[in-house]
């Protein structure tokens, strides 16, 4: 498999009926495709919360069910955990957390913003009695590793508390059904399904870009420097895309533009998702990637475009500088990356403008953006057709293309 792919494993949970209730979210390495590979749990956790909310996208993922997603005691503490919508995800609290005052009180203040909690592979114990007693919402017991007697017993002793048992590693129809009998609701394993792969292509992005974002939400830095940041990179501007429709807002209103991405997400939650790419390591190939050069040059040319005044051209006032930019850059990764029209109209919340000119290249926009695609590819004459309908000579044209090419060089 290769390195240049997301990787996630997603095994699905069902109820007593045998219906798909939910999905486990599990990481998957490149070097080791069948099975975790974990070196650091910590980064393991991220790279799965960070694709699962700007790689993958959550409907994408997981649709209308919930999904869960193992932590360790450092990832629960975080703050980046948050970044996670609490009415989509649960948090899986590993076995070897333990069990803390502080920990209880971090799994009350979750638990009261709308998170499940579980707790996977677990045995009964006094020590977490707080937990039972109305924190924790589903309980996973492991069927390969805990006796059958121990089972039983674990079972009744778990009736006095209000959690959901779930059955893990069920690997038969006779282990489903003496399961059900003993008071299980959810089941997982083999017998129902084996955890399937879900690749998606990597967005080649340059670690630098994150550190860079970081230190300027440190020091609180004006919006404007920190838009032209996402727009060094059409990868982290697509990420951004994604991240704005997987975090739970109040108001869902189209996106238009990259500053209207980063005003929906906010500068906590742009903090935190920052915080949780660095640890992730979701490194790439940075500003020397051709995919970089070809989405910059083009998306600024756009943007050029749309700034020349209305007196000199037939241009439409709705041709917004910054919205031409995002239709650049997306036009280029649409193509390039195996990001589907599918994905475009239901992960992004993109402007009905914008849907339009990258699926079927309609409106102003559309012709600005055949308009790019032709002079790239040197079909001047096809060009003309569009130079004509927008009011635009070719004197302006050269004039916007040599500043799309003086910009994406002073990113170098």
């Amino acid at each position: 498999m290769e390195s240049n792919s997301h990787l996630m494993g997603r095994q699905p949970i069902l109820n007593g009926l045998e219906e798909v209730v939910g999905y486990e979210l599990l990481f998957r390495s490149p070097k080791s495709i069948a099975t975790a590979t974990i070196e650091c749990p910590v980064q393991a956790t991220s790279r799965v919360m960070l694709d699962v909310i700007s790689s993958f996208g959550i409907r994408e993922m997981l649709g209308d069910l919930p999904g869960y997603i193992n932590v360790d005691a450092e990832m629960l503490l975080s703050d980046a955990i948050q970044l996670l919508p609490s009415d989509v995800i649960g948090l899986e609290l590993l076995e070897d957390v333990v069990i803390t005052p502080a920990i209880v009180a971090r799994c009350r203040d979750l638990k009261a913003q709308g998170y499940q909690l579980v707790l996977d592979d677990h045995r009964y114990g006094p020590q977490y009695e707080e937990l039972y007693d109305g924190l924790v919402d589903i309980i996973k017991m492991d069927m390969i590793t805990t006796p059958l007697d121990d089972q039983y017993r674990e079972v009744e002793l778990f009736k006095r508390y209000p959690v959901k048992l779930l059955a893990e590693k069920v690997d038969s129809r006779h282990v489903y059904l003496r399961c059900r009998k003993m008071g299980f609701e959810l089941f997982q394993g083999y017998f129902f399904a084996r955890p399937s792969l879900v690749k998606k292509a990597r967005l080649a992005n340059s670690s630098s870009t994150f550190f860079q974002l970081m230190q300027q939400l440190s020091r609180d830095a004006d919006i404007n420097e920190i838009e032209q940041t996402f727009k060094q990179s059409p990868a982290l501007t697509y990420k951004l895309l994604l991240l704005v429709n997987s975090v739970s807002f109040s108001i869902r209103e189209k996106i238009r533009t990259v500053r209207h991405a980063i005003m929906q997400v906010g500068r906590q939650h742009l903090k935190r998702w920052v915080q949780l790419a660095i640890f992730a390591d979701d490194g790439g190939l940075g500003v020397h990637n051709p995919l970089l050069e070809m989405a910059a040059v083009r998306a600024a040319f756009m943007e050029e475009l749309a700034r020349l005044e209305l007196s000199k051209t037939r241009l439409l006032r709705y041709a917004q500088p910054d919205e031409c930019f995002m239709l650049g850059t997306l036009s280029v990764l649409k193509d390039v990356c195996e990001i589907g029209t599918d994905d475009m109209r239901k992960n992004l919340n993109l402007s009905d403008d914008l849907v339009g000119a990258l699926v079927a290249h309609e409106g102003d926009l559309g012709t600005m953006l055949c308009l790019a695609e032709m002079i790239e590819q040197l079909e001047f004459e096809e060009a003309e057709q569009c130079l004509g309908r927008l009011g635009v000579s070719p004197d302006l044209v050269l004039d916007c293309q040599k500043k799309a090419y003086s910009w994406r060089n002073s990113l170098v």
